[in-house]
């Protein structure tokens, strides 16, 4: 079975409601517009939302240039992404780092997920996990003002997502450094709150939202070539 049977035997069994979802949140989570979307994957406006309401079996060629223009891989814009990626058989024999790039960086992270988030208290730095998700290029996530968890509106952090395999010897972990800012607009955290993963893992009330968008996102890789 040739690479274009299978693109066009995915397209056939996608939803095109949840794919022109899909596309729009992560529209959203990247800070991109309609129009910045069409540029980036060489269409038209106009076809572009056509091809939303038409869906991936309608021109799935289209729909592959929307997914690279999304950092998504053409599976995870059909389907839906994973939280974790899957394992490999067997660890590399000589495993190499690499730098990842700003692209990269932002298509490991995903839509959500769990991170750590590092504040700057005395006696020393405080890394904290909590569950996030990714909006309009930055990471927001819930707490509550007296938490550990809580910055000060407008202080530095840095920000940490990772997955890593000791067994396989191979994994990633981006860092995200910026200024925590408070979310107090009624009607962006009613937004926020609709987000996939935007209710806290810890459950409670947890009414402070709190925004680190990235001054600097580096990454880096491990594993085979």
């Amino acid at each position: 079975m040739n690479q274009n049977h299978d693109i066009d035997s995915a397209a056939c069994h996608a939803d095109p409601a949840d794919v022109a979802r899909r596309i729009t949140e992560r529209r959203s989570q990247l800070g991109l517009t309609e129009e910045m979307l069409a540029y980036r994957a060489a269409m038209a406006p106009r076809y572009l939302q056509h091809l939303l309401a038409a869906g991936p079996d309608f021109d799935p060629a289209g729909f592959l240039r929307i997914a690279a223009a999304l950092h998504l891989t053409y599976q995870d814009l059909l389907e839906g992404r994973a939280d974790a990626p899957p394992g490999q058989p067997e660890a590399a024999a000589r495993p190499f780092l690499f730098h990842l790039t700003v692209a990269e960086c932002w298509e490991k992270i995903g839509t959500h997920g769990v991170g750590r988030i590092a504040l700057p208290v005395e006696p020393g730095p405080a890394v904290l996990p909590v569950n996030y998700t990714v909006d309009d290029a930055a990471v927001v996530f819930r707490t509550t003002a007296r938490s550990s968890a809580a910055p000060d509106d407008g202080a530095p952090v840095s920000f940490q997502v990772d997955r890593i395999d000791d067994h396989l010897s191979r994994g990633w972990s981006v860092l995200i450094l910026g200024e925590a800012r408070h979310v107090t607009d009624t009607d962006e955290v009613r937004r926020l709150s609709e987000l996939p993963g935007a209710t806290p893992w810890a459950g409670g009330e947890r009414p402070l939202w709190v925004r680190i968008r990235a001054d600097e996102i580096t990454g880096r890789r491990i594993g085979g070539g």
